[in-house]
């Protein structure tokens, strides 16, 4: 839709036949979510192709120009902007900044100055499979020929949608899933993603909030072939973002078959694997499993951007047993190359087995585990219910309650509310979330600057909260919306008081409302048990 208004301001034609867009309105990527061709002035420099993609934006890049504008510092810039929408860790500098600068690091030979063998020098590569063998669990050593390296995971989601679609094919994937996959895929290959929706009730065979399950993926791939949209692979975000989810063995292996039974790839994209920061929490890599159900048609992905802390250092790693599938990621590997020293130094740090175990994992954890607790607990004292995971470097919070038509006009508009208040947070329709209202917070930041943040996050909840107390009063004896998150072990649920309020009882209602709020953001009940008095 957003290309043909782009063809009817004047672009040329014949791209339009190439780029189609398919007729499945609610499980085709809705365009509009990303770009706005109303009052786009087209370039006669450009293509129809170059005029969209230099459109192709949504809140998250609107809200990341808007950071970079204007970054808050400390001692420069005091009321700049606080970044808790990009997923970054900014925990470990000390730890990371300390090891890349050691004499081991800074070696350079004739063949790292040279051009490489494009799916990257054996020697990196060589290194890869053993760090996968060793922290994936492997039962038998990977092998050198099966990986690949590229500058970040975003090129090969690129790469790997270019070579497993065709123009116009789609790829299956579970919302609400981290949005700039999107744009991976779709804007050199021209390849779709088919949603499948998961949302917040606990229906069916599901035991937790937005659970990814067999009976869900069936539904999506035939509502989409029952549109004649030919799907050609699956992707699997383990651990998820921005859920925070870890699959079970059990849960990936049912995927895993569900796809073999269709015939479609799996892509599944393990960069948070290293950091899940609770003991109570295990991550299954794909990798350790004792036997894939279609081995010539899983294809694993890793970087070194998330686990360590190095998200300037652009660095991706595929793992395939299918050579023909590698062969032809290799050869977009020209564009999208490490540069020799680079490929050094990401060697030099993988091998570095002892420093990595006994120092950077052990302090990263602990400060993600710290920084997590300190965010959860505001949003407790709060009464904000949120996903209660243990990996990744976000929190999913459902805002819902502070929205009182819950549509997604009204969640941007208290995503740019944020954004006024030197904030920035993502907002569920970023990731394709079914549900107006949820927000993703990134935590993996600085105390000074989650505490700041979080005061600047409560401002706006406090003021928003008071707005809509003031329309129920000029509205007597309207319901609460309803659908708020189950209350369930999964969920930390704190809820409003949800009966009808009329004008007579409304300060006994918000008082109720207000009392129950903290009893359950209180844990003086759970520091105070019957048998720690006894």
């Amino acid at each position: 839709q957003a290309l043909s208004e782009i063809e009817g301001m004047g672009g040329r034609g014949g791209i339009l036949q190439e780029m189609r867009v398919w007729p499945l309105a609610k499980r085709r990527v809705d365009m509009h979510g990303f770009c706005n061709p109303s009052g786009f002035q087209r370039s006669p420099y450009l293509s129809a192709r170059g005029n969209f993609a230099s459109i192709f934006q949504g809140s998250s890049e609107e809200g990341y120009k808007a950071y970079h504008a204007d970054k808050y510092d400390e001692d420069k810039n005091p009321n700049g902007i606080i970044n808790f929408g990009t997923s970054e860790n900014k925990l470990c500098f000390d730890l990371m900044s300390k090891r890349l600068t050691q004499a081991d690091m800074n070696m350079i030979d004739p063949p790292l100055l040279q051009y490489p063998d494009w799916k990257g020098h054996l020697f990196l590569r060589e290194e890869v499979a053993r760090f996968l063998t060793y922290y994936c669990k492997a039962p038998a050593p990977l092998k050198a020929e099966n990986v690949i390296v590229l500058n970040g995971c975003g090129s090969l989601f690129s790469a790997l949608a270019t070579v497993l679609c065709d123009p116009g094919e789609a790829v299956l994937i579970a919302t609400p899933f981290y949005g700039g996959i999107t744009q991976s895929v779709f804007l050199y290959g021209n390849v779709k993603l088919v949603y499948v929706y998961l949302d917040s009730k606990i229906t069916g065979t599901s035991t937790r909030p937005f659970q990814l399950t067999v009976e869900k993926l069936e539904k999506a791939l035939q509502d989409a072939r029952a549109e004649g949209v030919t799907v050609r692979a699956l992707i699997l975000l383990n651990p998820q973002n921005p859920l925070g989810d870890i699959y079970s063995l059990s849960e990936l292996r049912d995927y895993l078959e569900f796809a073999k039974r269709h015939e479609l790839h799996v892509i599944v994209d393990e960069i948070y694997m290293l950091s899940v920061f609770d003991e109570s929490a295990t991550f299954h890599s794909v990798l350790g499993m004792d036997r894939l159900p279609d081995p010539q048609r899983t294809h694993v992905m890793w970087g070194i951007t998330k686990d360590f802390a190095v998200s300037g250092i652009r660095f991706g790693t595929l793992y395939t047993e299918n050579q023909d599938v590698a062969n032809a990621v290799a050869s977009l590997c020209y564009f999208h190359g490490i540069c020799g020293p680079v490929q050094h130094k990401v060697a030099q740090l993988l091998r570095d087995r002892d420093w990595i175990n006994q120092v950077y994992l052990r302090a990263n954890h602990a400060r993600l585990k710290a920084a997590h607790t300190y965010v959860t607990d505001e949003l407790k004292t709060l009464g904000v219910p949120f996903l209660n995971r243990n990996a990744g470097f976000f929190v999913w919070i459902d805002f819902r309650k502070y929205l009182k038509t819950g549509t997604f006009e009204e969640e941007l508009l208290l995503w740019k509310r944020f954004l006024d208040n030197k904030v920035l947070l993502s907002c569920g329709k970023a990731f394709e979330c079914s549900e107006p209202g949820w927000f993703r917070i990134i935590f993996a930041d600085k105390t000074h600057r989650l505490q700041l943040g979080m005061q600047r996050i409560r401002k706006v909840l406090e003021e928003r909260e008071q707005e809509i107390l003031a329309e129920e009063k000029e509205q007597p004896c309207q319901s609460d919306q309803d659908g708020k998150a189950d209350s369930t072990d999964e969920v930390i649920f704190v809820s409003r008081h949800q009966e009808p309020t009329c004008a007579s009882s409304s300060s006994l209602g918000d008082l109720i409302g207000l009392l129950q709020q903290q009893m359950r953001s209180s844990d003086w009940l759970q520091k105070n048990t019957a048998e720690q008095f006894a």
